[in-house]
Formats: structure tokens, sequence, C-alpha cells
């Protein structure tokens, strides 16, 4: 599976491996500017004027009561266009959307709407060629692209915010954006996952020490152990749906707070955006923000997973456990140490994760002391989802990258097996199917071990004497429980590590991924 791009990610929106924008009918072949006006042809803008240096602020669209302008100080602290420009896509298709049901409704003309959804177009194309200026004295992105609009095509322009307030525009945007991001984030998900499984095919049958309490315990198969990555990754990708469940209701058309009296249609609105709904309640609508909490809780539990898988490499690229060597296209160096190989981008995975709670607490903090409806705080909900959803890609994709050039050390693995008597439970196992309570087996197997670790040797070389001295419940069959690829043999419970219990997973997860296998 190909990992999907986001190295562009900070200068635009998500990439939607869904759709295209929805389709608007009765577009016109050619636009026909509306009469009267001088200075409204889709020419670049830079011929209009409208890129390049910003020599005077303009009058805010929302400024007709005021008599002063804000002033610069308080206008760079309260402008979000230098981070919420990265919604322009999903504000566009929202204000194309909106724009189609107004002239459905007869609240515009359907000139009018033309007018709107060829500039937008155009506006979009200027964007996505870096073309357009972005202006802090436009305040955000809502309203640097509606001012472009009135700039390219007038009147119509000033029409197209008819019965929408930026409190459901800014709400609207980003529900479709963070629809998008979570595609994403699924996609990279399923790549991490397919990496993981492609790893333990490579080594299907390599035994591993078990760990309780970072001590050895039991002996596992190391497709066992990444299999385990694979299922916590699996609910986290059930949250993300959850959560994509849950926010794809549509606030267009709650306006500011109370609705409208005008005759418009939401689910008009909801139904070309893809939404399953319009939002019931129009406060709800313009307050919530329980979608970006769920959304940032998701990011943190899939940031968790991902740093144990991190913490776990590293320990195991240690020269005191030497269980893998990462290839030297994912490690790096040291600067004075001409010896060191690190495995570095496992080490900022596991270093990362600490920005995506953070970012979560960040939110969690934001909402708490809100009343209804909308609050000017909400403006401050963007950049810790921006910064949390890009860091969960890269965390992602170093992750994927890391599982496709690592290579396990077998024989280093196989010399370390011996310690711990790892096969210790099994043989307490065989004492229980030969009929001898557990609590007892515990205590006799326990009393086997203390003579292995006064005489340096494992349980396997025990003989049967000195087993018997201990309890006359051994047998010859008991070195059939004994050492590491017996004891493994052994485990058979359903999601056991025993060997086709494993082959079972793998099967599973082959099928669920879609992996092929099988080489030409």
């Amino acid at each position: 599976m190909e990992a999907i791009d986001l190295s562009s990610f900070s200068q635009s929106p998500l990439p939607s491996p869904r759709r295209p924008n929805p389709p608007f009918r009765n577009r016109p072949r050619s636009f026909v500017p509306p009469s009267g006006s001088k200075s409204r042809r889709l020419e670049p803008l830079r011929a209009m004027g409208h890129v390049g240096e910003t020599t005077s602020k303009e009058t805010k669209l929302w400024g007709g009561r005021f008599e002063e302008s804000v002033t610069e100080k308080v206008e760079k602290f309260t402008e979000s266009i230098s981070f919420d420009k990265l919604l322009y896509k999903h504000d566009i298709m929202g204000s194309k959307a909106h724009a189609a049901m107004l002239a459905k409704q007869g609240l515009i003309t359907e000139s009018d709407r033309d007018s709107i959804l060829l500039g937008l177009d155009a506006i979009e194309k200027q964007i996505e060629a870096g073309e357009f200026i972005w202006r802090t004295d436009r305040e955000d992105v809502h309203m640097n692209i509606e001012a472009a609009l009135t700039d390219m095509i007038g009147e119509p322009a000033k029409k197209l915010h008819t019965a929408r307030s930026r409190n459901d525009q800014v709400a609207t945007d980003f529900r479709l954006w963070c629809r998008d991001a979570i595609d994403t984030i699924i996609a990279k998900i399923k790549h991490l996952q397919t990496s993981l499984v492609m790893l333990a095919l490579r080594n299907e049958a390599l035994i591993v020490p078990g760990y309780t309490h970072l001590q050895r315990a039991q002996p596992v198969l190391l497709p066992h152990v990444l299999l385990t990555y694979v299922e916590q990754l699996e609910r986290d990708v059930g949250r993300y749906i959850d959560c994509r469940e849950r926010l794809n209701f549509c606030p267009l058309g709650a306006c500011a707070l109370a609705g409208t009296g005008l005759p418009i249609d939401r689910f008009m609105t909801a139904n070309a955006l893809e939404f399953t709904a319009p939002m019931r309640n129009s406060i709800d609508a313009v307050s919530d923000r329980d979608f970006v909490l769920e959304f940032s809780f998701a990011n943190s539990t899939t940031a968790i997973h991902l740093s144990r898988l991190g913490e776990e490499w590293v320990l195991w690229a240690s020269e005191e456990f030497g269980f893998i060597t990462p290839s030297d296209s994912v490690s790096t160096g040291s600067s004075i140490m001409p010896q060191k190989k690190n495995p570095d981008p496992m080490e900022l995975v596991r270093g990362k994760s600490a920005r995506v709670i953070g970012n979560l607490v960040t939110l969690l903090t934001l909402c708490k002391g809100l009343t209804l409806a909308y609050n000017r705080d909400f403006q401050e909900d963007k950049e810790p989802m921006f910064d949390s959803v890009k860091t969960i890609a890269g965390m992602l994709d170093v992750s994927s990258e890391f599982a496709q050039n690592v290579a396990f050390n077998h024989d280093r693995i196989s010399k370390t097996l011996p310690a711990g008597h790892l096969d210790a439970t099994t043989l307490a196992d065989y004492l229980v199917k030969k009929g001898m309570p557990f609590r007892s087996s515990h205590d006799v197997v326990g009393r086997l071990v203390a003579v292995c670790v006064s005489r340096g040797c494992e349980l396997q070389r025990l003989n049967l004497e000195e087993m018997k001295a201990v309890s006359d419940v051994f047998e010859e069959d008991v070195y059939e429980f004994l050492g590491v690829e017996n004891s493994v043999r052994k485990f058979s419970s359903y999601g056991s590590t025993g060997s086709a219990c494993v082959a079972e997973q793998l099967g599973y997860w082959i099928q669920k991924l879609q992996i092929i296998t099988s080489t030409a």
C-alpha cells in the first residue's frame, strides 16, 4: 500500500481519498460578466491588482457600525489567516454548496450563482498556483476568499453570505477538513499494519523472549509480538471511524447561533457536502467542538501506541539486546562518536507523542469553560489540531519506513533464549495435565528453578531423577515440554503464541489488509 504524501501538509489541506469537490449542475460553459462591471473578467488576479503588496487597510466586511479601524497590534493578535488558510479548499467547497442552495431557493439568481461558482474556481486555481496573496487585514480564510471574490465579480459576491455566518462557516470547514484528515490517517495506519505483517512473515518462525515487568517471562513467536501492534492500530482505526461518523453532520445554515428566517434548505447543502444530515440544533452547530476533542483523543491514543512501538525497537536495537539492526537508510550517526548508529527515527516517534498528547490537553482546556454559543476562543482549536494531524501522519510514515528497513538478528536472539527459564510455566502446565493442582505445580517448578539457579543450568538439563526428587509425578515425557521450541509448540489456546494460532492470526490479517504474499 502506497503511503499518502503529506510533505506539503502545512501549505495545503489533506487530499481526500473519497471524492472530488461536489458537482454542481447548470454551470455555464463560459463566464459572462454582469453588465456595467468593468473589471470583473476572470483574468489572473495580479492583473486586477489583487496580488501584490497591500498599501492600505480596507474597510472590514463587518465594519458598518465602526468608526475606527482596529490597531495594528489588535489586528496582528486576532488574525488567523496565518494558519487557517489551510482550510481554503473546504471553505470553497462549502461556499459552492451554499451558493447552489441559495439559487435553488430563489434567494439569489442563477446568474449570480454562476458568477460565484466560476469566481470561486478561479480563486482556488490562484491559491493552488501560489499566486494568491493572503491579507492579514482580511483576518481569516473566509474573509480573504469572500473579499477576493468581491474584487473579482462585484455585487454577486456580496450575496454569498446570505443566511450564513462565519460561525457556521468555520464549523463546516473544520468538519470537512477533519473528515479528510481522518481518511488520510486511516490509510497511513493500514500502510503501517501492512508493513508490520510483512515483517512478521519474513520472520515467521523466530522465537523471542516475551517480557513482563521488563523481565524475561515466556517464549513467544516474533509475529505474535508484531501482531500486537497491528491489533492496537486496528482499534485506533475503529476510533477514527467512530469519530468520523459522529462529526459528519453539517452546521451550515445555523448562521451565528439562532438559524435564519430566510427559506434555506439545509438538507440540500448537507447532501452536496456529503454530510449525513444537518445538525439538529443551531446553537449546538456553532458551539460544538466535541469532534475536535474526539479526533485529538484518537490521535493521542495512536501516538501512545506508536511511542510504545518506538520504545521497544529502540531497546531492541541497543547493544545489550541486539535483537534488531536497522538499515543505514533509517539510522543516524553521532557528530563526535564515529562508531555510533542510532535508531533516531523511532526515538523521535517516541518523543513526538508528547506533542500530540499536549495538543489534546490544550484543546480540552480551551473548551472547558466556554459559554454557549460561539466564542472567539474557538479560533485556537485549529493550530493544535493541524499540528496533531501533521505529527501523527509523520509518525505513521516513519514507523512504516523503519519496519521495512530493519533486520532481526536470529543467531543473537537464539543464543540468548536459554536465559531466564522461559519454559517454566509450560513445565507447570505439564504437571497440571498430570493431575496436580496448579498452585502445587507452581511451587514444584519454582523449587526446580532454584536448583537450576544454584547450578547455573537450564530446566531441560536436569535429569529425571533430580526432578523426581522434588515430585514423583515427573515422567520421561516431561522433556517434550522443556526448551523454548517445545514450549511454544504446546501453546494452543485461542489467540496464544502457538505456531498454529499465530499462523491463523497472520492469515486473518493477510486477508483483511489484502496483502499479496506470493511472488511471480
